[in-house]
């Protein structure tokens, strides 16, 4: 009889939770559509420098090249703006290798800048929240700049001002191993300056007063807390998840996060699936060599490639251990316990190893605004995450510099 009933009712119920889905799919829509979301770590200038003929204007497929970004890709998935990262793999640390260092990075900011000005009607540069949301309004998507990795500051610290004028708004410290400035959180040798370098400390003087935020991410724990003790404005770690869920090097501690944020700073979740949930040690040996190649100074392109696709093929070697949305919103769920709604975002770290099922490319970042909708989180307290906080860190930034400029 019991069974009959089941039966009888099973349609209805269906039903019912079919249209509860529809209707938070709905809702859905709305809070994205109206929400500025911003992105703080997005590696698609590599594709852009070194696959033949990438055109960011045109739509690509991630299932075909692997790649994950581009203008019609940003504009369907609704990502309103993104910090296209300055990324050099750090190479020798001589007057000569700083030299090529900057030699190529302006040729990245070169090709930024270009792209922007091939599509006027798709995208402009922006380098503080009042363009990012003016440009919005107008329909057009939004590029900021950011720098993984200082080596191109070298020891002449007027190269920020270049680098600002440019359009540069925040600087990871260091990448995978050491450089003059900072340590890194990734060198196999271990730390060389106990943390901050003296360089390092008058690098994160002459960002604050030029309004230059300070990237935690990459950069040791003892670095760490030298620039929450340096630096003047509040700092974003820029694509970086939290310790306490996958216990890697990579990731900040719940205290680091804490404190980031008592000092006003965000956390920005990064979508790299080991930063997510910590690997099987044979998939973490696995994703270690693998990584180790693509960050050799010699790499070429076309190891990159060879690399990144083989990084990709994991999940389907491993399919058990691939993150999903979920495994993100976790980590955002778990900052908002310890350090609140004002001090997380989201820095996915596209075309830079990023690899999350149901959100492969940035055409599908939609599925995080369901999830925390499914979760309970407000329409304000997405808006936050999607961008608000980040755009609070960047006018601090600017505030802080304004008012060191006064007090010259």
């Amino acid at each position: 009889m019991k069974l009959l009933l089941l039966l009888l009712f099973l349609p209805a119920l269906i039903f019912a939770q079919s249209k509860e889905e529809q209707r938070l799919l709905k809702k859905a829509d709305k809070i994205h559509a109206r929400a500025y979301t911003v992105d703080t770590h997005a590696d698609v200038p590599i594709n852009m420098m070194e696959i033949p003929g990438f055109d960011i204007g045109a739509k690509h497929n991630y299932a075909e090249d692997g790649t994950q970004i581009d203008f019609p890709r940003m504009k369907e998935g609704g990502m309103d703006a993104m910090f296209f990262a300055v990324y050099l793999a750090q190479g020798k640390r001589t007057p000569e290798g700083e030299a090529e260092a900057k030699a190529n990075a302006l040729k990245i900011f070169q090709s930024i800048h270009d792209a922007v000005k091939k599509y006027p009607d798709m995208a402009e540069l922006v380098t503080t929240p009042k363009e990012g949301f003016a440009t919005h309004k107008k329909g057009k998507l939004g590029v900021f700049i950011g720098m993984e990795n200082g080596w191109p500051v070298g020891h002449d610290l007027a190269n920020l001002k270049l680098y600002y004028d440019l359009g540069l708004r925040y600087i990871t410290l260091s990448h995978s191993f050491n450089n003059d400035l900072s340590d890194s959180s990734g060198d196999p040798e271990g730390g060389e300056h106990g943390g901050i370098s003296k360089l390092g400390e008058a690098c994160i003087a002459e960002m604050n007063k030029l309004g230059i935020i300070v990237d935690v991410s990459h950069i040791s724990d003892s670095a760490f807390y030298d620039v929450m003790r340096l630096s003047k404005a509040p700092v974003l770690a820029s694509h970086s998840s939290c310790r306490a869920l996958s216990d890697v090097k990579r990731n900040m501690t719940d205290d680091m996060i804490k404190l980031m944020a008592s000092k006003g700073g965000v956390i920005q979740i990064n979508f790299v699936s080991d930063f997510l949930r910590k690997p099987s040690e044979e998939v973490m040996i696995s994703i270690r060599t693998l990584r180790m190649q693509a960050m050799k100074a010699d790499a070429t392109p076309e190891d990159k490639q060879r690399i990144n696709a083989e990084l990709r093929q994991l999940k389907y070697k491993y399919p058990g251990e691939a993150p999903s949305v979920k495994t993100v919103v976790d980590h955002i769920d778990h900052v908002v316990q310890i350090a609140g709604i004002d001090h997380v975002g989201i820095g996915m770290d596209m075309d830079g190893g990023s690899d999350v099922v149901g959100c492969e490319d940035v055409s599908k970042i939609k599925n995080v605004t369901i999830e925390l909708l499914r979760r309970g989180y407000s329409e304000k307290d997405i808006r936050k995450i999607w961008g608000e906080n980040t755009m609070r860190v960047l006018a601090a930034a600017e505030k802080v510099a304004a008012d060191l400029k006064k007090s010259h």
